[in-house]
């Protein structure tokens, strides 16, 4: 069991947390705004708008953007900010509750065979479960996705419209990496190696469960896993700094984590945490056991963090190394500052914006782009402001 290398109670997060978004000024269109920040003023600019319920942006070499809508659609965006019309070939997905269309990335080879994979819902029996699938962009007027082909289906007690998890990562090894949650009402079921709820999954572009995986093998276990004990992690990246996978969990009523990804190891949901039940019920037996991880930073209150990046570009010097995530809840950006793998403070962003963040992603050009969560939803680029 690691010692915990921050731990951020409400009391020491009021202390540590720079509060530096207040509004500074706003355009006459009403387009883009401007926010204080440990980095200098922030220019907030509107790349596209009229999005119902997006859910998560991939970065296409050329400029544009893949942006999937929870009800079901995705769509290509140019960087003025046209919409395409919705693609052909995606799957039917389960828009109930929390479900639908969710998280999509490119494949590492993107250029040379424009394979994308995606991460949905999906309708079984009187339920949804997670699935993945993996299939190629064809351009031209109308865009599509062909040859799509369902690579993971999640097995486990079917959700009613809650915790899917749904992130998804391509290691440098080409094998993916999937968040799946504990479908909420299930929650002990993250503690059983016998299905995927509450799992962070390894698989091949194709599906195929890679041989090396810690629990190929074992009886009883899904050989599809990689750890355990999770929530419903919304937020999944590689550190840049040293290849290691992080992923940030929402908590129940307090307990949001962020957590430094081991194989085979065990997070400890619902056994050990920091939050309680929405009733105000206990959940945990502790904050800490034997054979479990302990999370390097955690929130009380929630802030229910979605979406994750890792900063490594141009236009903010003094933030790079730094991790940001959304808040859904909160309705702010966050950075993190890092010491290796420490955190050393935190700063809340954007907060006048009001707007629930859903996705991060760095930009080819140094910049962020940001996802709001809101049946008018936008893609939002935030830059150095210049007046």
């Amino acid at each position: 069991m690691k010692t915990p290398v921050v731990w951020v109670t409400a009391t020491l997060t009021a202390a540590i947390v720079i509060t530096l978004s207040f509004l500074i000024a706003t355009t006459s269109r009403g387009e883009t705004i401007a926010f204080a920040s440990s980095a200098g003023r922030l220019e907030v600019q509107t790349v596209a708008s009229g999005l119902v319920d997006p859910w998560a942006l991939a970065l296409l070499p050329d400029g544009r953007m893949l942006v999937t809508e929870r009800p079901g659609r995705m769509r290509l965006v140019t960087p003025q900010g046209q919409l395409s019309s919705p693609l052909k070939g995606v799957p039917a997905v389960w828009a109930s509750g929390q479900g639908g269309l969710l998280d999509v990335i490119t494949d590492r080879g993107f250029a040379e065979n424009n394979t994308v994979y995606f991460c949905y819902s999906e309708r079984s029996g009187s339920g949804g479960r997670t699935a993945v699938a993996r299939g190629r962009l064809v351009d031209g007027t109308a865009p599509a996705l062909d040859q799509v082909q369902v690579i993971f289906r999640q097995d486990g007690p079917l959700s009613s419209g809650s915790h899917y998890g749904c992130r998804i990562v391509q290691a440098s090894d080409g094998n993916l990496f999937v968040t799946l949650g504990d479908h909420f009402s299930f929650r002990d079921e993250a503690q059983n190696l016998g299905n995927h709820l509450g799992k962070l999954i390894r698989i091949a572009p194709d599906g195929q469960v890679p041989k090396d995986n810690p629990f190929v093998g074992r009886d009883g276990a899904k050989p599809e896993i990689w750890s355990y004990g999770h929530r419903n992690p919304q937020s999944l990246a590689t550190n840049p700094a040293n290849g290691e996978l992080w992923e940030i969990e929402h908590g129940p009523r307090g307990g949001d984590e962020v957590n430094i990804i081991g194989r085979a190891k065990n997070y400890g949901w619902p056994v050990i945490g920091f939050g309680i039940d929405y009733s105000g019920a206990k959940i945990h037996e502790a904050t800490a056991k034997d054979g479990m991880e302990q999370p390097i930073k955690y929130w009380v209150p929630s802030i229910a963090p979605s979406g994750m990046a890792f900063y490594t570009g141009e236009l903010f010097p003094a933030w790079r190394g730094s991790l940001f995530t959304g808040a859904l809840g909160g309705q702010m950006l966050v950075r993190l500052s890092l010491q290796g793998n420490a955190v050393t403070g935190e700063e809340r962003l954007l907060r006048n914006l009001n707007e629930r963040i859903r996705d991060v992603r760095q930009g080819p050009d140094g910049a962020l782009y940001l996802l709001t969560d809101s049946s008018a939803g936008r893609i939002l680029r935030v830059v150095p402001a210049k007046w």
